[in-house]
């Protein structure tokens, strides 16, 4: 009996939480006469349904009908307004970046999954400013730079990796990136494989994470009243308490070797050395660490993979890249960080590849702080504002023919990248990627030795799907066939010349 009135009392709570909602949204609209943005119908009670598959592309699709910016309601007096076009996109998430440096309210992922420690869910205030800074130290472009040894370290073994396994060059790339985060977050050492129990654990927590964060992939961030339903949390709380286990075992780890005059430099002794001065706590400091490691092990690794894909599917944009590459570099040596300023031409494929597939294809979520008004439209104070990657991708306005594969499009008349077009690969304004130095200098220096090293074909028994993505937050490849064939030599010159890289760094 008490369960059944406990339910009669959350259903009455549920509706007279979605009309006041509706009432809600009525004053807001009554406060500018000015229209939302444009968009599908929805339910008069419900909203719109997010689309549960596919939604980027769903997303683009309403865009083309619609117009570059479309609005939805997707809760209790909430508007989600989608931006996909390149001069929307500019015109508002960076020239009103202040308004836009908000988050929208996480309830699964922010409030019960994290509570409230992700940098990337931290709304505009103080702790934002915070973690902000603490991560600025050790990711900055001049912080960047130092990294150069280890990423040219591990870009080697991922030739190494291709030469001894062709058909894992999906897993090569993962190791580069767990590698990589590793020694720059906790300086710890290589790992010799993915299946290391660390990184397996950490793909775990992140693939939850990324699924969590898909919009419309818990009824609870519609509607937060049912977190107090008994049993709702469960799960997202058991994944909380092993997601903290893990962040707080890999700082305790770099504690103690510190203690004992160990540890390696890495962001999480920079952390401990500097907790007073960040005024950061120890959750705070396990999770800044954590997340920021997560997010380069995934993100970085999946770029990777779409300049090998792209390699595969575009030899005539491939032999360009290289016969820049043996004129820089020739063949006497591989190429380096110091030959990144005469490689326009490896810089323009991977600004395609990125535009081409991007790695978050619907980006993050902003919040408005303050109403904005833009082209007689009313974006309203409290709207979930997102910069749709995958359809500024596709603006035909900026990048013409869209569809089509052209590194050249980034190039001007002298062969030097265009300073005049960009793509948001990390993100907007005041929320921009921290990590970005660092995941192009990665990108960059494997994908230079990758193409130095080997001409990369289709497999003609298994041809690449190029759509072959997976849906979600980050658009991981499928598993696809390529084939690897020594530019120089045989394998073992290679080899030889991977044995002397880096040597003097």
């Amino acid at each position: 009996m008490l369960e059944l009135t406990f339910q009669l009392k959350a259903l009455g709570a549920f509706v007279a939480l979605v009309l006041a909602g509706n009432v809600l949204r009525g004053k807001l609209r009554s406060r500018s006469r000015l229209p939302l943005p444009p968009g599908p119908p929805g339910h008069w009670l419900f909203g719109n349904p997010l689309p549960r598959v596919n939604q980027t592309q769903q997303f683009a699709e309403w865009i083309n009908t619609y117009g570059p910016i479309i609005s939805l309601r997707v809760g209790p007096g909430t508007v989600m307004v989608i931006i996909g076009r390149h001069q929307e996109s500019n015109d508002l998430m960076e020239k009103e970046g202040g308004v836009l440096a908000d988050r929208p309210r996480a309830v699964a992922a922010g409030e019960i999954l994290s509570r409230g420690l992700y940098m990337i869910l931290a709304p505009a205030g103080e702790q934002f400013r915070r973690l902000r800074k603490a991560a600025h130290t050790h990711l900055q472009a001049k912080a960047a730079d130092s990294y150069a040894p280890i990423q040219m370290d591990t870009a080697r073994d991922v030739i190494l990796d291709i030469l001894d396994n062709p058909k894992g060059h999906q897993a090569a790339a993962r190791r580069y990136a767990a590698s990589v985060m590793l020694r720059i977050m906790y300086g710890k050492s290589t790992p010799t494989t993915t299946n290391a129990p660390e990184i397996i654990v950490m793909h775990k927590m992140l693939k939850r994470f990324l699924m969590v964060m898909q919009p419309g992939a818990f009824l609870v961030d519609r509607y937060p009243i049912l977190k107090y339903v008994p049993g709702y949390t469960t799960e997202l709380e058991e994944w909380r308490r092993e997601e903290s286990q893990v962040f707080h075992d890999h700082v305790d780890r770099v504690s103690r070797e510190l203690a004992t005059g160990k540890a390696s430099p890495s962001f999480a002794r920079h952390l401990l050395e500097n907790q007073s001065s960040h005024k950061l706590s120890d959750d705070e400091m396990a999770y800044l660490a954590g997340s920021l490691f997560g997010a380069g092990l995934d993100t970085t690794a999946v770029a990777i993979m779409s300049v090998v894909m792209a390699s595969a599917c575009y030899p005539k944009a491939q032999e360009k890249v290289q016969e820049q590459l043996d004129i820089v570099v020739g063949r006497d040596r591989a190429p380096t960080f110091d030959d990144y300023n005469s490689l326009p031409q490896i810089e323009a494929f991977i600004l395609e590849c990125l535009r081409w597939r991007p790695v978050t294809p619907l980006g993050f979520a902003h919040r408005a702080s303050a109403d904005i008004v833009y082209k007689g439209m009313l974006i309203p104070e409290g709207a979930i504002v997102f910069g749709n990657h995958w359809a500024i991708s596709r603006d035909p306005s900026v990048y013409p023919n869209p569809e089509q594969f052209d590194p050249e499009r980034w190039l001007n008349s002298e062969g030097k990248i265009r300073d005049d077009i960009k793509f948001p690969s990390f993100g907007f304004g005041r929320r921009v990627c921290p990590g970005q130095h660092i995941a192009n200098r990665s990108v960059f220096i494997t994908a230079a030795l990758l193409l130095w090293s080997f001409k990369i074909t289709q497999d003609p028994e298994n041809p690449i799907d190029e759509m072959g993505f997976v849906d979600g937050m980050i658009a991981h490849p499928k598993p696809f066939s390529v084939r690897f064939q020594p530019r120089f030599g045989d394998e073992a010159s290679l080899r030889n010349v991977m044995a002397k890289y880096g040597e003097g760094l």
